[in-house]
């Protein structure tokens, strides 16, 4: 079924600060750290299905999110995912987060996953795309 998922850039402005956010690949495949995270079916990759599991048994609110958003090029939905807490290394919720998906080096605990922090500074260079109508007229280009 459709449904309409908002950009996690338009998150960040939207909430006025950094976010944090989950991508996932295939860690069988090459190209994952190229930039190029080529489609997965992200409905059944364990490690994603495991983590939302974790973040629902623990109260951890969540949401799906676009990447981020680019007048150059579109990307379909991947399973990506924003965690609705702030990046705040004395915050309990983002200890608890970080500590089940990060070693204490900080690589991830599981193959596929990268776990990632977009500071609003970022995502203000997108500001322009919440004016209304943006996307319509960007569409009638494309």
């Amino acid at each position: 079924m459709p449904q309409l998922i908002q950009h996690i850039d338009q998150i960040a402005r939207q909430k006025q600060r950094g976010v944090l956010h989950l991508l996932f690949n295939d860690p069988l495949k090459k190209g994952e750290d190229d930039g190029s995270w080529p489609a997965i079916d992200y409905q059944h990759h364990s490690a994603r299905q495991t983590i939302l599991a974790w973040f629902k048994a623990h109260g951890i609110a969540h949401y799906p999110c676009g990447h981020f958003a680019s007048e150059n090029w579109m990307m379909s939905y991947r399973g990506q995912i924003y965690i609705d807490i702030p990046f705040d290394e004395s915050n309990p919720d983002y200890q608890k987060v970080r500590d089940y998906l990060e070693n204490a080096d900080g690589s991830m605990k599981m193959p596929g996953v990268k776990f990632y922090y977009l500071p609003l500074e970022i995502a203000m260079e997108n500001a322009h795309h919440d004016e209304p109508g943006f996307w319509d007229k960007w569409a009638e280009n494309f």
